[in-house]
């Protein structure tokens, strides 16, 4: 356990394991990787040593990584226009914070320097929510970039305070020492932001088009500004984050700088997180209870100054509620300078082991409160804003599009592999890809090849053969069902990813694919086929779990319709092509399923109930179409109970962001798609 290829894959090993579980607890990644850190440290199960070298190394570069990763990922012309208010807030929170240590330094009796001291640690905080905010894809929010750029000037205000305060303890602190730190501070920053845009532009661009060079070129600005900032006397995390900046301003958007986000992001910031458990001694902690008035009032002051700061920011800058608890949560953990104030000011002899343990006690507070508010804040802020008519709250409807639903031709990707769903996906594709009248869409049927694990199994030929052969079978069907079709081959090592690129190439209108059975346990270490396609389709991908059924016989389509969006108007669309194409078209129903809030009355279900009347087109005769409205909540019970009388219900989920990674559907609706007794098609929206 104490090899450093040991350690390393115990680290590897949390990373990948951890996560999934805090998820399924509604947890932020980083409050599990925390809790892992704190179990496998050298307090509770002595695994790994948190003094070790290995361990030390590797949380470095996630400590200046994470702050690397805020700075490539600023929009820098938001950034530019928004640097006054990141100044101004930043000043905001440098001046209460250091207000507050300082007044609680005096009604503890402490003297002037370790005074300074609890102002300086009050001051500092590190965004550890930032890679929660850039998995909603929130990072180019206003609120965010002022955050976020508030924390080079805090850090760099507070590590010069504590400049002082060292100087002042030491006596050795002159005008003339302080105004050179001053210059080599300024002659640094203005090296890296400089010399990288100047390098970069002249020959990274130019001259260097080799991608793995790039990267390693990235890599090394990254790790040579750190060090420098340290050389200049401050912060390694500020030279990380300038020399973010800077690489932001040159290197354009891509592969590489995927490649750098995704290498940080999946392995070196996980193990900064998981090496903060390891420094948290669970013992110093409960020993800081014993000084809980010290404590108590660490805590309150560090929460209560930045959250005065955000109030008064957010409220000049006339932000919403949401981007106001955003910038309070990301401007609230106290992690790296924060632990670095307090180390070398208790090495230093100016600060005693109760304001360590105290500041232990705060750090883990905030850095699980932090987050979490993180993600409370970020969800609410990217829910569409909903917009309502006739005074009717929390239904939005899209006020751009016409009533009437109108059926165009389509063009639909159907990836074929398994001989057992293939037929019943083609009969679904054709159906979807009808439209109005004797419009046909086209039928694009896809068999694609992974040149690596079929030569490792020692037959791409055979491979390509017979993925020729289900070819000319889907062509054949296709003709059977009077569908236009062309067939794609394609060979791609990556399945998910071939999928969604041929899509975009042939300008698909959707992507079509099976659900497949449900595996816990490769879901979670690997992911599944179906989140890859949806993480990088241009298109709504609809995901069909058929099973065993026959579709002549589908007629009667449940619709659950969450609002009056055109996502919701899409639904109905593919049940209108399914009714459209029913062999006993006037049988068949579709059943408009809305269960509203409790609170709407009678006027608000009548006004909803007009608006998806409004919908059906005039060619469909108006009983053919059954709305059905019923109070909240239980919506998985009511969809449940209802599916019993239908042969397909047609699901909806926006996609949405998880560590990171987009996700094709909520759990609600992935769990529905396998749990209804009849089958279901799930529409999964493209990210914005």
């Amino acid at each position: 356990m104490h090899h450093p290829l040991g350690i390393f894959a115990q680290l590897v090993a949390i990373s990948v394991l951890i996560p999934p579980i805090t998820r399924r607890l509604r947890l932020p990644d980083l409050v599990g990787l925390l809790a892992a850190g704190v179990l496998v440290g050298p307090h509770v199960l002595h695994w790994i040593d948190a003094k070790g070298e290995t361990i030390t190394l590797l949380s470095d570069i996630g400590a200046i990584y994470l702050l690397f990763t805020v700075g490539l990922e600023i929009d820098l012309e938001e950034f530019n226009r928004v640097k006054g208010r990141s100044v101004t807030f930043g000043a905001l929170i440098f001046v209460l914070g250091v207000s507050t240590g300082i007044g609680i330094g005096t009604i503890f009796g402490f003297p002037l320097v370790p005074s300074l001291l609890l102002g300086a640690l009050m001051a500092t905080h590190t965004p550890l929510g930032y890679p929660i905010v850039r998995s909603y894809g929130a990072q180019r929010d206003e609120s965010v970039i002022v955050s976020v750029g508030s924390t080079i000037f805090t850090d760099i205000a507070a590590l010069l305070l504590l400049a002082v305060a060292i100087g002042l303890g030491k006596g050795n602190l002159t005008p003339s020492s302080f105004t050179g730190l001053l210059i080599s501070i300024g002659i640094f920053a203005f090296i890296v932001v400089w010399g990288i845009r100047m390098i970069g532009r002249h020959l990274w661009m130019r001259n260097v088009i080799d991608e793995n060079r790039v990267f390693l070129a990235v890599l090394l600005t990254l790790f040579v500004a750190s060090l420098g900032a340290e050389l200049a006397g401050v912060e390694k995390i500020v030279g990380a984050f300038l020399a973010g900046l800077a690489v932001n301003s040159v290197l354009p958007e891509g592969k590489v700088k995927e490649q750098v986000i995704f290498v940080g992001g999946a392995l070196f910031i996980p193990i900064f997180f998981i090496h903060l458990g390891l420094l948290l001694n669970l013992g110093s902690i409960a020993d800081s209870i014993g000084n809980i008035e010290f404590t108590a009032l660490m805590l309150t002051g560090a929460l209560g100054c930045k959250a005065l700061a955000a109030l008064i920011a957010g409220r000049w800058f006339h932000y919403n509620s949401n981007q106001i608890l955003l910038m309070w949560s990301l401007a609230m953990p106290k992690v790296a300078a924060t632990l670095a104030t307090a180390f070398i000011g208790f090495q230093a002899g100016l600060l005693d082991s109760t304001v360590l343990n105290s500041v232990l006690a705060v750090m883990v507070v905030t850095a699980t409160l932090g987050p979490t508010l993180t993600t409370r804040s970020v969800v609410a802020l990217m829910e569409p804003n909903e917009r309502s008519t006739s005074g009717v709250k929390g239904v939005p409807l899209d006020l751009d599009t016409p009533g009437e639903v109108v059926r165009r031709p389509l063009k639909v990707v159907v990836p074929i592999a398994n001989p057992n769903t293939e037929l019943s996906l083609l009969n679904v594709a054709a159906r979807l890809s009808q439209g109005e009248g004797d419009h046909n869409g086209q039928l694009l049927p896809l068999a694609l090849v992974s040149p690596s694990l079929e030569e490792a199994r020692g037959g791409l030929n055979r491979a390509i053969s017979a993925a020729r052969i289900r070819l000319n079978e889907a062509a054949t069907h296709g003709e059977q069902l009077a569908a236009t079709t062309r067939c794609l081959l394609r060979l791609d090592d990556d399945i998910a990813a071939g999928m969604s690129r041929s899509a975009l190439e042939e300008g698909a209108d959707l992507l079509l694919i099976g659900a497949g059975r449900p595996d816990r346990l490769r879901n979670w270490l690997l992911g599944d086929l179906v989140d890859g396609v949806c993480r990088t389709a241009h298109c709504p991908v609809v995901v069909a779990n058929l099973g065993k059924c026959e579709l002549e016989k589908l007629s009667q389509i449940l619709v659950p319709i969450k609002d009056l969006s055109a996502s919701a108007r899409e639904q109905f669309e593919l049940a209108l092509r399914f009714l459209s194409t029913a062999p006993d078209r006037k049988a068949a129903t579709i059943s408009l399923l809305h269960i509203h809030d409790p609170r709407f009355n009678r006027h608000e279900r009548s006004w909803m109930e007009q608006q998806l009347k409004s919908w059906c087109p005039r060619d469909i005769p108006s009983h053919q179409v059954q709305i059905k409205l019923l109070q909240g909540p239980g919506i998985d019970s009511k969809i449940h109970w209802f599916s019993k009388d239908h042969d397909l219900v047609i699901l909806r989920s926006q996609r949405r962001r998880v560590a990171g990674l987009p996700i094709p559907a909520s759990d609600r609706t992935s769990n529905l798609v396998h749990q209804l007794a009849c089958p279901a098609l799930m529409i999964s929206d493209p990210l914005n």
